[in-house]
């Protein structure tokens, strides 16, 4: 009988060697599905909540780990997310530039999660952590070679509850408190969780608790009226033009003319539905980046093609278009084309981007991929914020990456915009999500500034934003169209206009703040912890 007690007690040595395994799984695996969960949380899926689920798995993940297996944690984390997010940077050269991309822009969230676990022993932790991780953001939104900010947690908020914080405080403070509420949701059910087993809570640490939960929540309430459709400077009737492009991929550039001549047709098409009544007169046009790759100013039939298209609709037009000068770097060029003078002012892209339109270490990212020789001559950046006057309504620039960049539409506005447009090529990335994740952007930048915004895309989805957020029109991806709408004109500055930059330094100082608290705490804590030393025996 006690040999049968023993065979039945005892765990087999296998399976007692097994859960041990099974336990330091735990972790690692929650940071991964952590990742997951925020990757879900993205457009086209409208599952904008799931960032909450997917703080809270992360702070229990991270909270009270040692700082070199937060790292570990947080690296993971950022694979999870990062991975899937940005699989449509591999669309047409391969693996290796996507995987090279991610496994750089995780180490953020690797330092991030290292913060945010050194910051988790501090009173009301998820404050100090959500500022850990907004401050992570503005890192890689800065570095290296101008920044990645693709994937900031505000761009998957197009939908949700707290969009109206956009206008408060712009992407920092969106994203703080979404992150500020899944940490929250944390705290508060570990609290919970230890009141029912009898544990001691204490009351200030239960009440930082739920207002981590419950002031991220009345903020974004209280920011409501700074959301506005309304006309303040009247409207404009604008047109957007889907050209199409030949085939998928990055050798539609060898089809240049064709992509030139589908987007002229398509300006005559409408020209012609406005002649018959079909749709209404715009007041302008507007082509998407890289409508014409062949430079205007060199190629005299490229400048018929668009003059002839631009006469057509008799309004002025705004065309993308690549420059090749003599000499010295390319530019990603918008010309604004009037129907009785030609072209009357430009812009030159800002953010270029890198390893996209530019190549930096050329000659050390051969080694890896000799895709890279692919582009043959680097972009330029320019330097001029870009604003038109186009039939008395000021319009801003933001072209394609632009849009990621806080910068580039507040400049737009604070310089007079009354609407923006973010002209954007992707047909290099198929029917991937990039076209998605790119428009919920400029949808928040609509809410963040107060402005409508038009999307012109050569292939992928555009549309026309009202200054609320609101899609009121939207093209399908490869079809050919022409989308007219009537938007409202605004020029009166949001908060997160007026404040600029002033959001993402509060934060960063914040983060400075509970970093160096928490790195006297342990200094604190390991002086009370070590022996004393032995006195003279003497």
């Amino acid at each position: 009988m006690s040999a049968t007690m023993t065979s039945v007690d005892t765990p087999e040595p296998a399976a007692a060697a097994g859960r041990p395994l099974l336990r330091r799984l735990v972790r690692p695996g929650a940071a991964a599905l952590s990742g997951l969960l925020l990757f879900a949380s993205f457009p086209p899926r409208p599952l904008w909540w799931l960032a909450f689920p997917a703080f809270a798995l992360l702070g229990w993940t991270l909270r009270g780990r040692r700082l070199r297996s937060a790292f570990g944690l947080g690296y993971l984390a950022g694979l999870g997310f990062l991975l899937p997010l940005l699989i449509w940077t591999g669309e047409e050269v391969g693996p290796v530039p996507w995987l090279a991309l991610v496994a750089a822009e995780a180490l953020f969230v690797a330092l991030a999660g290292t913060g945010i676990a050194a910051v988790s022993r501090l009173p009301a932790w998820p404050v100090w952590a959500a500022a850990v991780w907004v401050a992570g953001e503005a890192a890689r939104a800065r570095v290296p070679f101008g920044g990645f900010p693709w994937g900031k947690i505000a761009f998957g908020q197009a939908d949700g509850f707290f969009l109206p914080l956009a206008a408060l405080g712009g992407t920092p403070v969106l994203g703080f408190a979404v992150v500020l509420c899944g940490f929250g949701l944390y705290e508060t059910a570990r609290q919970v969780a230890g009141h029912r087993r009898g544990a001691v809570v204490r009351r200030t640490a239960a009440t930082a608790a739920l207002l981590s939960l419950l002031v991220p929540v009345a903020a974004a309430l209280a920011s409501r009226p700074l959301v506005d459709a309304s006309a303040q400077d009247g409207t404009a009737t604008v047109a957007a033009i889907q050209g199409n492009v030949p085939r998928l991929g990055l050798d539609f550039n060898a089809q240049r003319r064709a992509v030139l001549d589908n987007h002229a047709a398509r300006t005559e098409q409408l020209a012609a539905d406005v002649a018959a009544g079909k749709e209404p007169r715009p007041d302008f046009v507007l082509w998407p980046e890289n409508s014409s790759d062949l430079d205007p100013y060199r190629n005299a039939d490229a400048r018929q093609v668009i003059d002839e298209a631009v006469k057509a609709i008799g309004v002025p037009t705004v065309i993308g278009a690549v420059l090749t000068p003599e000499t010295g770097k390319l530019r990603n060029t918008l010309i604004e084309w009037d129907p009785d003078h030609g072209p009357v002012d430009t812009y030159d892209k800002r953010h270029v981007q890198p390893f996209g339109e530019y190549i930096p270490m050329r000659s050390v990212v051969r080694i890896f991929n000799d895709d890279v020789d692919r582009v043959r001559r680097d972009f330029g950046p320019g330097h001029e914020v870009g604003v038109f006057d186009l039939a008395g309504t000021r319009v801003g620039l933001v072209t394609c990456f632009e849009a990621a960049f806080d910068d580039a539409a507040r400049d737009t506005v604070t310089h007079g915009a009354q609407l923006v447009s973010v002209p954007s090529n992707n047909a290099t990335f198929g029917r991937s999500e990039m076209t998605y994740q790119q428009l919920a952007m400029s949808r928040v930048r609509a809410v963040e500034h107060s402005r409508s915004v038009v999307v012109p895309v050569t292939s992928g989805v555009s549309a026309v934003i009202l200054p609320d957020g609101k899609i009121v029109e939207e093209t399908a991806m490869f079809t050919p169209d022409a989308l007219v709408a009537e938007v409202p004109l605004r020029s009166s500055l949001t908060p997160a206009t007026r404040l600029g930059v002033a959001p993402d330094l509060a934060l960063v100082l914040l983060t400075a703040g509970g970093l160096a608290a928490a790195a006297v705490g342990a200094v604190r804590e390991r002086r009370r912890t070590d022996p004393e030393p032995a006195g003279d025996p003497a």
